[in-house]
């Protein structure tokens, strides 16, 4: 494997070996198809790590069933790598009638607190925060709050921040930020989702 190297090296104070195992915040942003797969992605890496995995699913209906999840699921049960817990916040997206959305911003807050427990407990080494930017967006959770606690964090905890919209100052604190851009997609002729592609 070529080894990179940076173009700039930090006057930090920190060795190669420290500066390399810094935990990081990752942000999948943008309008093109692929945040959340990207973010699930790094959970194959991490659990093939042995590192423990909590996914907490926000906005995505709660009876929506993710491919990966099932995945994930059944390998963080063999054994063989790091354990994968899955919690699921919301009950549908942002068309939904207002008084399930206001029942979607108690979870989305709700959801939040548990994640601020764990890393407090630093119960996981990998957090993916899947559509956590839309609670954020939408001014349900606190974009400070979240900065803070994630510069807070102690231990080596990773955190993945996946959707739309992810706030500025989301986008300026994180380590790592990709931003998906559509070039083409088959719903723009008229085709929807489909099984193994979508879910």
């Amino acid at each position: 494997m070529p080894q990179g190297q940076p173009s700039v090296v930090p006057d930090d104070g920190l060795t190669t070996r420290q500066r390399r195992n810094r935990p990081l915040v990752v942000v999948h942003t943008g309008v093109g198809k692929g945040k959340s797969t990207a973010a699930f992605g790094l959970a194959l890496r991490a659990w093939n790590q042995g590192w423990p995995i909590g996914v907490f699913q926000f906005v995505k209906s709660a009876k929506w069933k993710v491919g990966e999840e099932n995945a994930l699921r059944v390998l963080g049960a063999s054994g063989e790598g790091g354990t994968v817990d899955w919690h699921k916040m919301g009950e549908g997206w942002s068309w939904v009638q207002r008084d399930a959305q206001m029942d979607n911003e108690e979870k989305a807050r709700e959801g939040w607190e548990q994640v601020k427990r764990d890393l407090a407990a630093e119960t996981y080494r990998l957090y993916v925060l899947d559509e956590f930017a839309y609670p954020m967006h939408w001014g349900w959770v606190d974009t400070g709050e979240v900065i803070e606690v994630l510069r807070n964090r102690p231990g080596t905890q990773h955190v993945v921040i996946t959707g739309r919209n992810a706030p500025p100052e989301l986008v300026d604190f994180a380590d790592l930020v990709t931003d998906m851009s559509k070039v083409k997609h088959p719903m723009d002729v008229g085709q929807k989702g489909q099984k193994g592609i979508e879910w």
